[in-house]
């Protein structure tokens, strides 16, 4: 079933003689309307006509037929109004008026003359004659003539050529053959050559001949080329012809012939096509005319006489044309253009023109003016002479049906005769725009696919009047449409948008028609356009009324038109706030309440105290819930222009709010903003509340200069019911405000609109707030306070907090009322500082305007923030930044005398408008990044009052911690306030952005205050734990107890406190407790010592300890604490060479530097043990440098104490103890020393130790070790390198002295006159009386066997050959005999004791090089040293003659001693070292032979062996002491001769002569 409202529509007109149409109408109707048309048009591209419906009007009758004959299905009747179309097609089953038919039918039963302007006329597209000839007789006797005539008649004569008139109405013809069964034409085919084999006689003698349709196509088509096909036949079955309609005689010759199902399919498809391309013909043909003549016309526009209102109908004859086919979009653009000339001609006009007389409007619309006229006599009290109030748009043919019929669609084509309005020239500008405007509506419609009917969209209107007054759905869904039939939302946004800018184009028209036909009727001779300031208030009452009840009643008109079921939009919010109050909702007038309707998917914000949280979040409106169900739950939600028409179907919704508040102004009514708390200059009604209705053209001077009246306040004018019912009193008025606001609300919420439905909350909150309903109005103030805050409407922002904080105080929210109340006051304080900021901001040229909040409005909410602070069960903690703009440090810390304490000034710059009283405060500071550990806290002393501006706070703290830090925690307490700041530390400081503007400050430690120091031990024994030394300063405090905690600062470090020791007279108060040491009283200046020791898990070159002191004086407790570091590494270095003779052993000690500073040696001492002693030479007179690359040697003999017995407890290590220091240590030492000495009685005095602790730092950093050589060799050192170092960044933020002096420059000062008068230090080259000492452990190698060779020469060289002392001479290949001796002792052995001592078997090997030494004798032997059990006893050795006594049992004697004769024979001259001796232990194995030498090296045995002779020299000569040669070749071979050599030491005796 095609759809109901489509308007393309064409006429056709059939003639019917032989009255066959209602045979052909059953199968022709149900295949219309035509489909799918395409026509090429003029001026642009292929336009589409995707549907055509058929208008088929009997010839004589121009009206729509009520029959089953009409293009849409026969139960559908179509208006017979369609002529005066105003966008709204008839319902589906519905039935016109009698008087509209009356109407019609009186206009149309006289003869039709042509009208002179071709765009009033309505003629046919085409023209059909339905022809009924059952055989060829009658045919060629009647029915041949008669369709003749017809085409005679009806069509223009085909040779003539059409005149203008003619092709505005252009038509086409067409003659349908309607064959009726049982007929000669049924059994002909429809041309000869289908017709099957004639058998019978007659076909053979009789000629063969054409048939009826051959017949009919010969004499009524035209031959030439591309002439159309106006000939067209249908057959009809026999089950479609009525019985008594059925021709009884049945023809005596039959054919046989019989059409088939697909031959009648495609006559009935040839005369549809035939429609096609007739109607689309006709229609070109019109189309050309009308733009030929709209062309001309439009070239005669400056001609005189040239008609604006001729021009109109003839353009729109062709916008309707377009219309008629279904060319909606064309048909709009011409209207769009007519709107636009109107524009023109009206502009003309009031400019006075040249031909604006001949297009002359008139000065104002006759109905208008009778409406202002009862107005005025209403408002009078008098009464008209009519009954009756003249309708808005009703002309005079419909003025006596009942008012209420069209009265809430007030903008409708149908409403006047606006048409022939305009042909006569008696129409206003008002008429004309309501025209135009109506049919653009009325397209747009079309384009949207929209489903309004007249009847509907009353229907839909008084729907509309019920969900605005009582806040529900429509009782009655729109009929459904297909599923593939949507209604295009983007064309019904635009009438929206279009309506949006007519509405106020069209209020300014109306105002200036009233005004002008008011003064028409008060003074014919003056100017009919009146300004306002001589308007009387009455008559300016009336217009206001008119011209808002017109614009509202458009208003809801179009949201009517434009409601659809594809909108999804949620369920309102609103509820009434008591289900059973007798006037719940707005009654309409003279009519019984209508009960209002509640919807169950209403959230419920307002009515009561105890109204719920409102849904989480504020910033997006409550959508349906998940069980809701309703009508329009099935419309898909994302569709094109779905936003777009939500939108502006909103804003339609907020002017119709706009027009009602604007009324509801005027009684006094307000809206709420009005009294909306003011904070700033500009008043929020200013922001807000804007009248759309005002007249553009009254400037605000005329308004001044008019004198002040007695305003008047009248329903008379208001002919909209729905607000003329809003106005009669406050409570439908709010009610009907709020239900407008709510639905622009959830409008604005399916556009997504965030900023627009946060504006319309705000809107409900205030009149919620402004009615006395505090919760509801504090639940929408709880959503729409954080945007307008985000959104940067700060004034706006405060206004509503201000609200929102009165009605929780009403509601007895204490809780939320404190944070409300925090929210105003911080947002406040933001405006306060952005004030000040744009105040000292540089600018250039003029700065905008800001506005910013009265300090006057704010003030007193301080207090009763406070106030109810006092009643929370826990503190409110708030950033400080929302109160304060500005933290800094003011200047350096203040110190005070005579005490280890200090002040912290901060500057504060308030921003609230109030005093504030600080109960407490509390800074906590931390060290800058290399001194993290360090912290500090400083309060207040006592309580203090801020004011607003600029203050100062004093804070204390009994904790002198030296060092540079940074305030990252500020904590200000207020009643049951708590205002926090935290900054990370180490951040740098963002001084736009940031509270705290100067977080940095420096303390340092004066020179009189309690200290801790932390040193090395100076004596050091290395196979011990070391010590370190803690040293309490008490300085100028008189200690009544301390409490000093040590902890480990460096990983892997543990201290020993459990063997902590008091070094001095200050002993322990009593036992330390872990690393805990208490003191008692300690007077002034006095220092305690305390040692203990420490360990370490890995080697560290220095360590450190934190050291917290914690003491009471007698003006409180204090807090010291300080981490100092020391150096662990040692200063030296020692290490031993051991060479083992038979009766001592011979240590030689190498001092060495670790460090590259040099040290100074003072005595040395190698401590004995129980079995060992030891000796040492001479002692040096003086300390010895030692320098890095020059160490020093110590020798020491050690000899064994023979009587002494061992055993496993008895000590055997030595210790070597060296007394020395280290240079650098010095140095720095006496640069410390001078400059306290230098500061003593100086005015600097208590910068000494941060002096000091500035200085000895670089001191040691810069000292090279050639600079410390140079010092140890001069014996001083220079101070120079001290005075390039820019010392003013280490004494920073000391602040200024008395005298204004800064003390940076005073210290600075200082150090260049000290450096000038100290530029060479002297040291001091005594001995210290306590100097550092080391004590090394010395452990004796024990060996079991020290073994001692020596080779004795027995023969004594001749006294002839020249020798020394240090060694014999010989002669080349001189016999030597010699002996090896050998002896042993068991000494050294001091692990084995004698009892377990066993024999021992060694060898001996005498071995020398090949070259040097030839060997012979015994060089291999072994030898078996016997155990000390089987050695001879003491009386023995005594008789034998040893004295030795105790030392048999350890040495070897003469028995056990070895004499082994061997023979040296040098085979080389020059000095030749013995021959080396080789001893090894023999091991016996059970698997291998007793004598089989083992490595003394391998194990089991450890012995050392003196060799004597080691490093002793045998001098080698020869044996010729002359020698006579010969040089000729006379020799061996060819060389010298030896003629004569003379022995060594032989004189002549050993001369021998070789000849």
């Amino acid at each position: 079933m095609e759809q109901p409202f489509s308007t393309s529509k064409v006429t056709v007109e059939y003639f019917d003689p032989h009255d066959t149409f209602k045979l052909l109408a059953p199968g022709l109707v149900p295949r219309l309307p035509l489909r799918n048309l395409h026509w090429q048009s003029h001026a642009g591209p292929l336009r589409s006509i995707d549907t055509l419906h058929i208008e088929l009007v009997p010839s004589g009758d121009k009206a729509s037929v009520t029959s089953p004959i009409s293009s849409p299905p026969p139960s559908q009747h179509l208006d017979s109004a369609a002529a005066r179309d105003d966008g709204f097609q008839t319902q589906i089953g519905a039935t016109l008026s009698t008087e509209t038919v009356d109407q019609t039918a009186n206009r149309n039963s006289t003869p039709v003359r042509r009208h002179q302007i071709p765009g009033l006329r309505r003629t046919p597209y085409l023209k059909v004659l339905l022809v009924r000839c059952d055989d060829n007789d009658s045919y060629k006797g009647h029915v041949r003539q008669e369709i003749r005539d017809w085409i005679k008649t009806n069509t223009p004569p085909s040779g003539s050529k059409r005149n203008t008139a003619e092709n505005h109405d252009a038509f086409e013809w067409l003659i349908v053959h309607v064959v009726i069964p049982n007929t000669v034409a049924a059994t002909q085919p429809r041309d000869s050559g289908s017709a099957p084999e004639k058998t019978s006689a007659a076909s053979r003698w009789r000629p063969g001949s054409s048939t009826l349709f051959e017949k009919m196509r010969s004499d009524f088509n035209t031959s030439s080329k591309g002439a159309m096909d106006r000939i067209a036949q249908i057959r009809i079955g026999v089950n479609d012809v009525p019985y008594d309609s059925l021709p009884r005689v049945v023809p005596a010759v039959p054919s046989g012939y019989t059409e088939t199902e697909q031959e009648t399919e495609n006559s009935w498809l040839d005369l549809v096509s035939k429609f096609r391309s007739l109607i689309l013909s006709s229609f070109d043909l019109r189309v050309s005319q009308y733009e030929e003549d709209i062309r001309e016309k439009d070239a005669q526009r400056s001609l005189p006489g040239w008609n604006f209102c001729t021009f109109f109908i003839l353009k729109e004859g062709l916008a309707r044309g377009f219309e008629s086919v279904g060319l909606v979009e064309d048909a709009l653009v011409g209207y769009d253009e007519l709107s636009v000339g109107l524009d023109m001609i009206v502009k003309d006009q009031h400019s006075g023109a040249s031909g604006s007389a001949a297009n002359a409007l008139l000065g104002y619309t006759e109905e208008l003016k009778k409406i202002a006229l009862r107005a005025r006599a209403a408002v009078a009290g008098a009464e008209s002479d009519d009954d009756e109030m003249v309708d808005l748009q009703s002309s005079n043919a419909e003025s006596g049906q009942p008012k209420d019929i069209y009265d809430d669609i007030p903008i409708s084509s149908t409403k006047k005769p606006y048409r022939d309005m305009i042909v006569a020239n008696n129409v206003s500008v008002f008429d004309f725009r309501c025209y135009i405007f109506s049919r653009q509506i009325s397209l747009l419609l079309r384009l949207g696919n929209a489903w309004s009917t007249r009847e509907e969209l009353l229907a839909k209107l008084k729907e509309q009047q019920e969900s605005v007054l009582h806040g529900v759905a429509p009782r009655a869904p729109p009929p459904k449409q297909k599923e593939n039939e949507h209604e295009d939302l983007t064309m019904l946004a635009e009438i929206c948008r279009r309506t949006l800018e007519f509405i106020p184009t069209l209020s300014q028209v109306m105002r200036k028609d009233v005004l002008a036909a008011l003064a028409d009727i008060t003074t014919e001779d003056e100017d009919s356009t009146a300004t306002g300031a001589q308007i009387d208030p009455m008559v300016l009452e009336i217009v206001d009324n008119l011209v808002a009840a017109f614009a509202f009643s458009i208003a809801q008109q179009i949201l009517a038109q434009t409601s659809t079921k594809a909108l999804p939009i949620p369920p309102s919010t609103l509820a009434s706030q008591d289900a059973h109050e007798p006037k719940s909702a707005i009654p309409e007038p003279k009519t019984m309440m209508h009960p209002a309707r509640s919807s169950s998917l209403a959230i419920r914000t307002g009515g009561a105290a105890g109204v719920g949280r409102p849904p989480p979040s504020p910033n997006v409106f409550p959508g349906r819930q998940p069980g809701a169900s309703d009508d329009q739950g099935h419309a898909p939600f994302l569709k094109a222009g779905l936003e777009e028409l939500a939108a502006k179907r909103a804003e339609l919704y907020m002017l119709s709010r706009n027009i009602l508040a604007e009324c509801g102004k005027k009684r006094g009514w307000s809206d709420g903003w009005a009294s909306v708390p003011v904070i700033g200059e500009s008043t929020m009604v200013e922001l807000v509340d804007i009248s759309l209705d005002d007249d553009e053209e009254s400037s605000a001077e005329s308004q001044a200069a008019s004198p002040p009246r007695e305003a008047v306040v009248s329903l008379a004018g208001v002919d909209s019911r729905l607000l003329k019912t809003a106005l009669d009193n406050s409570d439908d008025f709010y009610r009907l405000y709020e239900t407008l606001t709510d639905k622009a609300l959830r409008h604005y919420t399916v556009a997504d609109h965030m900023h627009s439905v946060q504006t319309s909350m705000a809107d409900i909150a205030v009149l919620k707030y402004h009615l006395g309903d505090y919760g509801s109005a504090a639940s929408y103030f709880w959503r729409t306070t954080p945007f307008f805050g985000e959104s940067g409407w700060s004034l706006l922002e405060l206004s509503m907090l201000i609200m929102y904080s009165r009605c929780l105080k009403e509601l007895q929210r204490k809780d939320e009322y404190v944070k409300v109340m925090l929210k105003l006051l911080t947002k406040a304080a933001a405006a306060e500082r952005d004030r000040q900021e744009q105040k000292l901001a540089f600018r250039l040229g003029k700065a905008d305007t800001v506005d910013y909040p009265d300090s006057e409005a704010i003030k007193g909410f301080l207090g009763d923030l406070l106030t109810a602070t006092k009643t929370l069960p826990n503190e409110l903690r708030i950033p400080i930044s929302s109160f304060f703009s500005v933290i800094e440090v003011d200047g350096p810390p203040e110190y005070h005398n005579g005490q280890d304490s200090i002040s912290l000034h901060l500057k504060i710059n308030s921003l609230l408008v109030d005093t504030l009283k600080i109960d407490s405060a509390r800074v906590h500071i931390v060290g800058t990044a290399n001194e993290s550990s360090k912290e500090i806290w400083f309060e207040l002393a006592q309580p203090v009052t801020i004011k607003p501006g600029k203050n100062k706070l004093k804070l204390n703290s009994n904790s002198t911690i030296a060092g540079s830090y940074e305030v990252d925690k500020i904590d200000l307490g207020a009643s049951n306030l708590r205002l926090h700041h935290e900054r990370e530390a180490g951040q740098p400081v963002n001084k736009e952005s940031d509270t705290l503007q100067s977080p940095y400050l420096s303390i340092y430690h004066r020179s009189d205050t309690l200290d801790v120091r932390l040193h090395a031990s100076k004596h050091i024994q290395l196979d011990r734990n070391n010590t370190v030394d803690i040293e309490l300063d008490s300085g100028w405090n008189d200690l009544a107890g301390a409490e000093v905690r040590v902890k480990a600062a460096t990983g892997g470090l543990r201290l020993l406190t459990s063997e902590a020791k008091c070094v001095g007279s200050v002993d322990f108060a009593k036992p330390p407790e872990g690393s805990l040491f208490h003191f008692g009283d300690i007077p002034a200046h006095t220092s305690a010592r305390i040692r203990f020791p420490y360990t370490v898990e890995q080697e560290t070159p220095n360590i450190s300890i934190r050291i917290e002191v914690s003491y009471s004086i007698e003006n409180g407790t204090f807090f010291f604490s300080k981490t100092p570091s020391i150096e662990t590494a040692l200063a030296l270095g020692v290490n031993v060479q051991d060479v083992f003779k038979h009766k001592a052993l011979y240590s030689r000690f190498t001092v060495s530097t670790a460090s590259h500073s040099p040290l100074r040696l003072f005595r040395s001492e190698l401590v004995s043990s129980e079995v060992f002693e030891s000796e040492f030479g001479v002692p040096p007179s003086a300390p010895v440098v030692i320098f890095p690359k020059q160490p020093a040697s110590l020798l020491y003999k050690i000899t064994r104490k023979l009587d002494v017995k061992i055993h496993p407890k008895i000590r055997k290590t030595m210790y070597l103890r060296l007394h020395y220091s280290v240079l650098q240590e010095e140095v720095e030492s006496l640069i410390e020393n001078s400059l306290a000495e230098s500061l003593r009685d100086a005015s600097l005095h208590p910068f000494s130790r941060l002096l000091c602790s500035a200085v000895i730092p670089h001191a040691r950093r810069s000292l090279t070790g050639h600079d410390l050589e140079r010092a140890a060799l001069l014996g001083s050192v220079s101070t120079v390198f001290l005075s390039s170092v820019n010392w003013a960044k280490y004494f920073t933020g000391l602040g200024k002295a008395p005298d204004n002096t800064d003390y940076s420059q005073a210290l600075v000062s200082f150090l260049k006159t000290w450096q000038a008068a100290n530029p060479m230090l002297s040291l001091d080259p005594s001995v210290p009386a306590e100097p550092r000492s080391i004590l090394i452990p010395v452990d004796i190698p024990s060996l079991t066997i020290v073994h001692t060779a020596d080779i004795r020469l027995q023969q004594q060289p001749s006294s002839t050959l020249p020798s020394d002392l240090s060694s014999p001479t010989v002669c080349v290949n001189q016999l030597l005999p010699a002996s090896l001796h050998l002896k042993w002792t068991r000494v050294w052995d001091t692990t084995t004791p004698p009892t377990q001592q066993t024999d021992l078997e060694f060898s001996y090997e005498v071995s020398a090089l090949p070259d040097t030494w030839l060997l012979g004798g015994r060089r291999k032997g072994h030898f078996v040293i016997p155990a000390p059990s089987s050695l001879p006893s003491p009386q023995e050795a005594t008789d034998e003659g040893d004295t030795g006594g105790g030392m048999n049992s350890y040495e070897s004697t003469p028995a056990t001693e070895a004499e082994i004769p061997i023979l040296l024979v040098p085979l080389r001259e020059g000095r030749l070292p013995y021959p080396s001796i080789d001893m090894r232990e023999v091991r016996p194995y059970e698997d291998a032979a007793p004598s089989t030498p083992v490595d003394a090296g391998s194990g089991g045995v450890h012995f050392e062996t003196d060799v004597r002779n080691l490093g002793e020299t045998v001098r080698v000569l020869a044996d010729k002491a002359r020698v006579t040669l010969s040089l000729d070749a006379s020799g061996p071979g060819g060389g010298p001769l030896v003629l004569d050599a003379e022995r060594l030491g032989t004189g002549d005796a050993g001369r021998r002569v070789v000849a």
